[in-house]
């Protein structure tokens, strides 16, 4: 025998919890009369709501109101021990891992640098056995994001070829939990649509430069991974006389460019702003060539897509190579216009995004799990 459908009032309440859920997870602690204000629910509806969380374990008392004028009023929140989510940002180099609460709150936080010949998963979980050390609750899941091609299975392509979706599911299997991975750059993109530079446009292209350059596309607001995950690879597009499938921007380009310029091969293109900052000249070289190599991969996928606006992001901040790239696309201005913004998170994009994804995603599930009552057993 089929299972009845849900009644319209077990339906309303499921509703209303939700509507609760969310006002909570957005403004923090509420008395009964800003839970009226904020969800246009009555005071029977919200009381009747708050005592079914209560009695889920979702919602607890988070003290007095005592600023509006009359009796103080109860404060209700989410329970502290509902439970976190992890958002990771592997670099080449190190982890940085936080823990959020379904507010979106940082509750932890832990960097580190990866042991010379360690494993990323096993270091990946450490940190994040640090940082719940210090809380209480279950971690229900984590939002990974690391640099490389993702597809949508959540493996990984990098320069050491195809996992096989290896590395998300030995991360699950420490953890204990789900795991979504995804591409930083993409990330970032992610961060900058939601509360950052490109919040008020329907399409641009975030070009992050760090160890390399790699884009975050967002069309129509929606972010665009590709097929398969391959969207966003400019560091190899084309550009005369580099041969085709070099890539154009990237740590070993920039040592590279020093070699031809006399300057020290092993310095990182952040050592080379400095210097120009100072005012080495040859520096300055250094940075302007940097500077036409993203304006003409720009142009690349301004004529292709042709977005509102390119959004720099990580080491292409800096207000040196800010310059070097305006002044360049001033030059090209007549044949094709872009318009470049500079990110609102800088190199902190890719974490701040996984921050945006993991809180979202925790929300969804505990949400979710709270509102759908139990199924009943057949006899």
């Amino acid at each position: 025998m089929s299972r009845p459908l849900a009644g319209p009032q077990s339906l309303l309440r499921t509703l209303n919890g939700r509507a609760i859920l969310e006002a909570l997870a957005r403004s923090g602690p509420q008395t009964r009369a800003e839970l009226m204000a904020t969800t246009g629910l009555s005071r029977t509806a919200v009381t009747q709501v708050l005592r079914m969380l209560d009695s889920a374990g979702a919602v607890a008392a988070a003290g007095v109101d005592r600023d509006t004028r009359g009796p103080a009023a109860g404060r209700v929140g989410l329970h502290p021990r509902l439970g976190f989510a992890a958002a990771v940002h592997v670099d080449h180099h190190a982890a940085h891992v936080v823990l959020v609460d379904a507010t979106g709150a940082v509750r932890a936080e832990q960097h580190a640098a990866f042991p010379g010949n360690g494993d990323r998963v096993a270091h990946i979980a450490a940190l994040i056995d640090g940082c719940r050390r210090a809380l209480h609750g279950p971690l229900h899941l984590a939002v990974v994001g690391v640099p490389g091609i993702v597809t949508a299975d959540g493996g990984i392509r990098d320069d050491l070829g195809p996992d096989g979706g290896a590395f998300r599911a030995a991360l699950a299997d420490t953890l204990g939990c789900a795991v979504r991975v995804e591409n930083d750059v993409n990330l970032a993109a992610l961060a900058e649509l939601t509360s950052g530079a490109g919040g008020k446009l329907a399409s641009f292209a975030l070009l992050h430069l760090d160890d390399g350059l790699g884009a975050g596309i967002v069309l129509d607001g929606i972010l665009h991974r590709g097929f398969s995950g391959v969207a966003g690879e400019v560091a190899y597009l084309p550009q005369t006389p580099i041969p085709i499938g070099a890539p154009i921007v990237n740590d070993a380009v920039v040592g590279d460019l020093a070699l031809g310029l006399g300057l020290d091969v092993d310095a990182s293109l952040v050592d080379h702003l400095a210097a120009a900052d100072r005012g080495d000249e040859t520096a300055l070289q250094l940075i302007a060539e940097i500077g036409r190599r993203i304006v003409l991969i720009a142009g690349s996928v301004g004529l292709v897509l042709d977005p509102e606006a390119f959004i720099l992001g990580g080491d292409a901040v800096h207000p040196l190579l800010v310059d070097a790239i305006e002044h360049v696309a001033a030059e090209y201005a007549a044949q094709l216009p872009l318009r470049f913004l500079v990110s609102s998170f800088g190199p902190e994009a890719p974490l701040v995004g996984a921050v945006g994804e993991a809180a979202s995603a925790l929300r969804a599930s505990l949400f979710t799990g709270i509102l759908t009552p139990p199924a009943k057993s057949s006899r």
